[in-house]
């Protein structure tokens, strides 16, 4: 496709939506293209599972998701990256790794749901010191049910394996983002540096 599709995943608290934020305007006002969006989707069903996790659990949240995933690609994602658009999306296949594993759903079992996801151009990691994240989620307020005192460790420590798998997948080598030693300002230089490099690479 003629566009460049950048994904951002991290565990809550690491900065994802502030970088996402930056990169739309930056982008904008060099101007290239550029199209901001998240997963799970705005749409119905990505509302549902953005909003429903104390309903859905398990499998049923995890097929769920998939399916808003599949259809975000067919309706918004594609049609955008076809025509020349950088596509910047906030959380994608390895927040499914990440989260549906913690919920008890099989890794093997994530990989066959997720396996015809379009692979990102460029994937970004966004972290950050555990002890950071909690303060960070303390002040923020948890956004799920997934996000609790004393779960920063855990999803680091899961994001950073989940990286390996998914390079195994067919995704590229994540680009890692510490926002614990680099400002949010700098963070996103960084990656439209790279996304620069790319689109030069035509």
């Amino acid at each position: 496709m003629p566009g460049l599709f950048v994904t951002l995943d991290g565990p809550g608290g690491a900065g994802k939506s502030t970088l996402t934020r930056l990169l739309g305007e930056r982008l904008a006002a060099a101007g290239h293209p550029v199209h901001i969006t998240r997963q799970p989707s705005d749409g119905p069903l990505g509302t549902l599972a953005r909003h429903q996790t104390a309903t859905y659990s398990g499998t049923a949240l995890a097929c769920l998701v998939a399916a808003d995933r599949y259809h975000h690609l067919d309706t918004e994602i594609g049609p955008a990256l076809t025509t020349g658009a950088v596509v910047v999306c906030d959380r994608y296949v390895a927040a499914s790794y990440v989260l549906q594993t913690r919920d008890g759903v099989p890794l093997d079992y994530l990989r066959h749901l997720n396996a015809r996801a379009t692979r990102p151009d460029l994937a970004v990691l966004v972290t950050a010191d555990p002890r950071l994240l909690e303060e960070r989620l303390t002040t923020r307020g948890a956004h799920s049910r997934f996000e609790h005192t004393g779960s920063s460790a855990i999803e680091a420590r899961l994001y950073e394996e989940t990286a390996a798998v998914l390079i195994e997948d067919g995704f590229p080598p994540y680009h890692r983002i510490d926002t614990g030693t680099v400002a949010p300002e700098v963070a996103a230089a960084a990656i439209i540096d790279r996304i620069s490099r790319l689109s030069s690479r035509g």
